[in-house]
Formats: structure tokens, C-alpha cells, sequence
């Protein structure tokens, strides 16, 4: 069985490359059976070493803050200063210990939340790991039930109460009562609508989940880390990026 920090060690080194150019860095990657899910990310135009020696022309930052594995998953929590600062997730699937196919989700990072929290700040290890898959079944149902199935009085079932939920989302206060309320707009090109979850990755305490939906009316990818502490969710990260038009898209992927 391959180890799992080897390959959290290969992801932060690939990640990093595209700061540093490190041709070394991309051998993590199969580029023959490289599966490529960011629609906007031409497969097989150029090898990812050429990109990077490219890209670190331009002078970028790469800071991977926090990486989880998970099986065949590593996902990583980033942020980038390209022409622009931004938050992403990161999800690889590794064949042995080589990546072979690659979700993300990227949105332009933002003041700290009304509570002073940044977008990426917070505890980066995983602790809890005899806790994995009870933390997943709980993230799990707090996204299908409550958020899917907008049973929005029903979070505190699973979330912290009062303000023991430190909230990472610039746009929120801290606390369960400020995420329903935000949850609860409708009306409004704030308004988020979870509609289907796609995958839920754990290690530990931290539990990644990926959803479809809308924001604004508008087709979007949500990427929420949930971290877990005695059974309750107490703290949250998240990203929002609308999906591109399929007639925009540059591969046959998707998005999810």
C-alpha cells in the first residue's frame, strides 16, 4: 500500500512547482492517463513541465496551507497570488504514487470574515484520525440533510451551538445562527442552493465535501472543509466558483 504522507509530500512538491518551476516536481503526474476536471484546462496541450517553467516566469506564490489523504485522495487547501490573490481546493487521485486525475475549485480571496477570520486561517492537522469515518457520515448528512434538503433549523444537530462555529467565509459572523440565516435567503444574488453532493473526502478531524448548485441563479461548484471536534462540526472553510459554460469548456470532463 503506498503512504499516504509520501503522497501528501508529492502534492505539496507538484503545487509548489508552480511557483518554484521544479521540472522534478511534476513526475507525481501521469500525464498519459491524466484526467483533467478544471473545464477551463486544456488536457495534453502542454506538458506540465513546460507549464510550469512558464507559469514561474510570471513571478507567482503558491502557499499550501493544509494537505489531507484519504484513500487514492489527496486534497489540498491553497492560496495563490498569480495576477490576482485566490483561495482554491485541490483533489487528486493517485493509481500507486502516481496522480492520474485532478478535480479543483478557485474563487479570488477576500478580507477576513466579519469575526476576523481569514480564508485559510485555523488548526492544519488532522487529529482525531480513529474518528474518520464517523466524521465523514456526520459532514455527510449535515450537507444532504440540512443543506440539500434545506432542513436549515436541523443544523444544530450536527454544528456546534451558539458561536462555536468559527467561520472562515468572509461574507459570515461566526456561529450556526449566522450560516442558517444565510442559508435561508432566497432572493438574493448571495442566495446559495446546494443540490447535489459529489464526493466527501476525511481524514480525521477535517472533513472535505464537494457539491453542485447555484449561487445567484447561477451553476456553481461548492468545496466546504468542515472541521470536526467530539462529534460536532466547529469550524468552516469554504470556495464558490461558478462553472463554466459547456460551450467555454476545454476538455470533456466536467467539472465533477
Amino acid at each position: 500500500m503506498s503512504d499516504p504522507n509520501r503522497r501528501k509530500a508529492l502534492i505539496r512538491r507538484l503545487l509548489k512547482g508552480i511557483e518554484t518551476g521544479d521540472p522534478e516536481a511534476v513526475a507525481v503526474v501521469n500525464e498519459d492517463r491524466y484526467i483533467q476536471h478544471n473545464p477551463q484546462t486544456h488536457e495534453g496541450s502542454e506538458g506540465l513541465a513546460a507549464l510550469f517553467a512558464r507559469l514561474a516566469k510570471t513571478n507567482p506564490r503558491v502557499n499550501v496551507v493544509r494537505v489531507f489523504s484519504d484513500g487514492d485522495f489527496v486534497f489540498a487547501h491553497t492560496e495563490y497570488d498569480f495576477a490576482t490573490r485566490r483561495v482554491g481546493f485541490e483533489v487528486f487521485r493517485f493509481e500507486a504514487d502516481r496522480a492520474v486525475e485532478h478535480w479543483d475549485n478557485i474563487q479570488a480571496r477576500r478580507e477576513p470574515s466579519p469575526s476576523r477570520h481569514g480564508m485559510v486561517d485555523g488548526p492544519v492537522e488532522a487529529t482525531d484520525l480513529d474518528q474518520t469515518e464517523a466524521n465523514r457520515e456526520l459532514v455527510r448528512r449535515l450537507v444532504s440533510e440540512a443543506l440539500i434538503g434545506r432542513r436549515f433549523d436541523a443544523l444544530s444537530q450536527w454544528v456546534a451551538p451558539n458561536k462555536g462555529l468559527i467561520q472562515h467565509n468572509p461574507e459570515l459572523e461566526d456561529g450556526v445562527v449566522a450560516w442558517r440565516e444565510a442559508l435561508q435567503l432566497t432572493d438574493d444574488p448571495r442566495a446559495v442552493v446546494y443540490q447535489r453532493l459529489h464526493r466527501v473526502l476525511a481524514e480525521g478531524s477535517f472533513v472535505l465535501c464537494v457539491s453542485e448548485g447555484t449561487r445567484g441563479g447561477v451553476h456553481s461548484a461548492f468545496y466546504d472543509l468542515f472541521r470536526v471536534h467530539a462529534g460536532l462540526v466547529t469550524e468552516h472553510w469554504d470556495t464558490i466558483e461558478a462553472v463554466a459554460p459547456r460551450s467555454e469548456w476545454k476538455n470533456n470532463n466536467g467539472k465533477f
